[in-house]
């Protein structure tokens, strides 16, 4: 690769291994991995459509790909990444996909588990495939991904998930399952910062929580520093507004009775969505720890990015307000 010239897609998978023998390679390797990634980016799922998407813009990739003889048929495509060597094949394409991440703005990393559709077969004794991924915010796009055997290893898939990312600057926001000292520390060596949900099975911490924000609440946050910022969105037959309150003060932090044992804890945050539908309105306070301290100035443009993502929450920190009591 020319020195100065950024990374193709191309380039990062130049190195895999073609498990094909020579004399029987119509296509090249990196012709039909391109063409199959651009293709499942825009929706194709299933070997099919990756060959139809192929064709329909041929001209398109012929200005960058040999495509000797022509685009790779269904079976192809089928034949050829059954034979790759899946990890290898995942390590290429998360060193792209963190390649495109830190050619385009944002810092914002959700970790979240999720379980595949359809990947169970109970005639097989074939379990459901559960997934742990990286997905960044700004970018729409999945940075990694581990699987597990059972939806209750996702705390142990987690570091391995990060040990696999560059996060260092980055905010790593992640639901209750990863509510785990041991992960907190981890975000904070890469040189990045926590959002961490708390949810009641966490016990005394969301009791501590649930109290301090109550006790602020009743006299109007008085004489409590603290950050509020609101969102209002409208479609499909439903009114969702947010509202988000974040302290950092020390005094309020100190009333956490576990609040020392979390590495780096600098602020709490009160997430409460308000949804409004035919069937009905529905309330649901949410909590969270984390590293980032919103009194600081020195974060203020990381303050910004700030953001509690969670299945049915969205940034609240977009539009800030201060207030000091």
């Amino acid at each position: 690769m020319e020195e100065g010239r950024r990374r193709s897609l191309v380039d990062y998978f130049e190195n895999l291994e073609d498990p094909r023998i020579e004399r029987s390679k119509r296509h090249s390797l990196l012709d039909i991995i391109t063409i199959a990634i651009c293709a499942v980016i825009c929706g194709a799922d299933t070997w099919v459509y990756v060959e139809m998407f192929g064709k329909s813009k041929e001209e398109w990739f012929r200005t960058f790909l040999d495509l000797p003889n022509g685009i790779p048929s269904h079976d192809t495509f089928g034949e050829v990444f059954s034979r790759l060597d899946p990890e290898r094949f995942q390590e290429c394409f998360m060193e792209w996909s963190q390649g495109v991440a830190e050619l385009l703005p944002g810092e914002v990393v959700a970790i979240d588990g999720k379980t595949a559709r359809r990947s169970h077969d109970t005639r097989a004794g074939k379990g459901a495939l559960h997934l742990v991924s990286a997905w960044a915010s700004a970018n729409t796009l999945t940075l990694g991904q581990v699987k597990t055997e059972e939806k209750s290893n996702e705390i142990t898939a987690i570091p391995r998930l990060l040990e696999l990312l560059e996060l260092n600057g980055c905010i790593v926001t992640i639901d209750a399952m990863g509510g785990q000292k041991e992960i907190a520390q981890s975000i904070l060596e890469q040189g990045a910062d926590y959002v961490l949900a708390v949810k009641q099975n966490q016990g005394r911490l969301h009791e501590d929580l649930r109290d301090l924000f109550e006790e602020a609440e009743a006299t109007g946050f008085e004489g409590v520093p603290h950050d509020y910022a609101t969102t209002l969105n409208k479609g499909h037959g439903r009114l969702e507004r947010r509202e988000c309150w974040a302290i950092s003060d020390p005094d309020c932090l100190d009333y956490l009775s576990t609040g020392k044992e979390w590495p780096g804890l600098r602020s709490v945050v009160k997430v409460v969505g308000r949804r409004e539908a035919e069937t009905g309105v529905t309330v649901q306070p949410r909590y969270f720890i984390s590293s980032l301290d919103v009194n600081n100035q020195e974060h203020k443009a990381r303050k910004r990015r700030f953001v509690l993502l969670s299945s049915d929450y969205v940034p609240c920190f977009e539009k800030r307000k201060c207030h000091h009591g």
